[in-house]
C-alpha cells in the first residue's frame, strides 16, 4: 500500500480512484520487469536482498530490520507482477 493509499483512507474520494491508481501502478511494474533486462535486474535484486540470511550471528540486530525491509520492497514489486498479470 503507498503513502497515497493510505491517505486516501476515511476521505471522501472515490475508491475507484484509488483502485485504478493500484492497477496502473501495478501495470508499470509489470512492463518495467517484464522485459529481459527487468527479468536480469529482479533476479539480481532477489540474489542481493531475497535470497539471504536476514539474521546473522554476530551483527548487530538492527541488520535484520533492514535487511527484511530490503526483502520487503522486492516483494512488493514481485507482488505487483503477479496482480498485472491477473488483470
Amino acid at each position: 500500500m503507498s503513502w497515497e493509499e493510505l491517505e486516501a483512507i476515511g476521505q471522501p474520494s472515490d475508491i475507484r480512484e484509488v483502485d485504478q491508481k493500484r492497477e496502473d501502478l501495478a501495470k508499470l511494474t509489470l512492463r518495467v520487469f517484464g522485459s529481459e533486462d527487468g527479468q536480469k535486474l529482479l533476479q539480481w535484486l532477489q540474489l542481493m536482498y531475497v535470497n539471504v540470511p536476514i539474521a546473522v550471528p554476530g551483527t548487530d540486530p538492527s541488520h535484520a530490520f533492514f535487511a527484511e525491509g530490503q526483502r520487503t520492497v522486492v516483494r512488493d514489486i514481485e507482488v505487483r507482477i503477479q496482480q498485472a498479470r491477473k488483470l
